[in-house]
């Protein structure tokens, strides 16, 4: 038979009167399960079972029924909801804990962001934090749990698209990217996530693509840039030049008297959008002096030197402190 000793005041250990509403209790309640959670108190014994006990305060009074039969029968709330005789406390199950091998699996369900990896060495994927408002009553009202994971691709598997094989857990899941994706990009995999221990439902994975770095392209928004080197003649009286875009070389027109770091655009030659056209390619000129000059080389830029009346230094002669 229970005693007053084995009572427990679920309304003092969440910190909350008898008269509380759902809502008090479920924002009671989460803000002691972040505070006793045993990854934010790693080897405290008394964390870990202050947060066996404020789960099992929420789970009793987060649900109507429950909560009615601990404020009728006290310690004997147990038997009354089971509607026997109560001849003795059968102790509580702390929120459905026996389910759980850890405490990892227990916060991945409810609250999230614990995370872990897959066996695919370039993707992980953790439970999503979504939904937090459901803490309180969850057994009826929590999701299926959503799973996220980020894959890393390179930009031509991007730029083109491709299938990705991924492992999770002990499924082999077959993954198509489509042309044009970039880092921050979501996919959405509907069934794929994560099964909730209460309504048995499967969760869906989201896919957040990180593209590796690429040695000529970078974004700038959504167009792509480059930096293109060019002669010094080049600049000065104006060429032809071949320049790299994502799908293929093209020629481009350097204007006469550019200077180092002028940008060009080259229209509809930058990265895929989601509808299939095309964002622009930004390419930056850099004028590269040549080191080595055969002797007639050395002569034409010895007499252009010489010949020349262009200062472009004229402007900062005034210059002082």
């Amino acid at each position: 038979m229970p005693t007053a000793t084995d009572f427990k005041d679920y309304y003092a250990l969440l910190g909350v009167s008898k008269t509380a509403t759902a809502e008090e209790i479920k924002r009671a309640y989460r803000k002691l399960a972040r505070k006793h959670h045993p990854d934010v108190n790693p080897g405290n014994p008394a964390a870990e079972e202050q947060f066996k006990a404020i789960n099992e305060a929420n789970e009793v009074l987060s649900n109507p029924e429950t909560r009615e039969k601990y404020d009728e029968f006290g310690q004997y709330w147990k038997q009354a909801a089971a509607g026997g005789v109560p001849p003795r406390d059968e102790g509580a199950n702390a929120a459905g804990f026996d389910q759980y091998s850890n405490f990892d699996d227990f916060i991945n369900d409810l609250l999230g962001g614990l995370g872990g990896r897959t066996k695919a060495g370039r993707s992980y994927y953790r439970t999503s934090t979504q939904q937090p408002e459901d803490f309180g009553g969850f057994r009826s009202q929590a999701p299926a749990p959503d799973t996220e994971a980020a894959i890393r691709l390179s930009f031509s598997e991007a730029f083109h698209g491709v299938q990705k094989r991924l492992q999770l857990d002990d499924e082999t899941i077959n993954v198509r990217i489509p042309p044009g994706a970039t880092s921050g990009s979501r996919i959405r995999i509907k069934g794929k996530g994560r099964l909730s221990p209460f309504s048995q439902q499967q969760g869906d994975l989201y896919l957040t693509i990180e593209l590796f770095p690429h040695p000529f392209f970078q974004f700038s928004g959504d167009n792509l840039t480059c930096e293109v080197p060019i002669r010094p003649d080049e600049a000065v009286l104006g060429a032809e030049i071949d320049v790299p875009t994502p799908d293929g070389h093209v020629m481009m027109t350097v204007p006469k008297g550019v200077n180092s770091g002028r940008s060009l655009r080259l229209r509809g030659k930058g990265w895929i959008l989601p509808k299939g056209n095309r964002t622009d390619l930004i390419v930056k000129l850099q004028i590269v002096s040549p080191k080595d000059l055969s002797e007639i080389e050395q002569d034409c830029y010895q007499k252009i030197q010489f010949n020349s009346s262009f200062n472009p230094r004229s402007g900062i002669k005034e210059v002082t402190l």
